[in-house]
């Protein structure tokens, strides 16, 4: 089974923190723009503590619970942390893959290889926090795997 790159963890605190940061300047907008005496003064950052503080746990258990492997005839992936999702794409399925790379990832140094398959809208699955390099070279495995299996497949 591979892992993600070890980076990833950062980008996922980082947001955790944004977002924790977000959620204190609402609870201390709410408290000036309302003069709300019910909120006391240190509720801001309360918080940003308890937001931020289970954004890290859950980005920590996010890391630790992804995997990826690129099997036989298809590619596995299981992540998850309050529900755990194991899926299953058989080459066969498989459209085309890309790789992608937001200004974050690109900024440090990741990128994301997305697989889209065979079926209903959304039908697609992503590998993220893997290095340009490795990003590149799964899509370019995928890709290679997904036209033999066609192949083999052919009535």
């Amino acid at each position: 089974m591979n892992q993600l790159n070890p980076r990833i963890r950062f980008l996922w605190i980082g947001r955790a923190m944004a977002i924790a940061a977000l959620l204190s300047g609402v609870t201390a907008g709410a408290r000036w723009l309302f003069s709300l005496s019910v909120l006391p003064v240190w509720a801001p950052g309360v918080t940003f503590v308890i937001t931020g503080g289970l954004g890290v746990i859950f980005a920590v258990a996010r890391y630790r619970i992804w995997r990826y492997e690129i099997r036989a005839d298809s590619i596995y992936l299981e992540r998850g942390v309050l529900t755990r999702v194991r899926t299953v794409v058989p080459f066969v399925r498989i459209q085309h893959v890309d790789t992608a790379r937001s200004p974050v990832e690109r900024f440090s140094g990741l990128a994301s290889t997305v697989v889209y398959t065979a079926g209903s809208r959304g039908a697609d699955v992503a590998v993220p926090g893997l290095s340009r390099t490795n990003a590149n070279e799964l899509r370019e495995r995928l890709r290679e795997l997904a036209i033999q299996s066609e192949s083999e497949d052919a009535v």
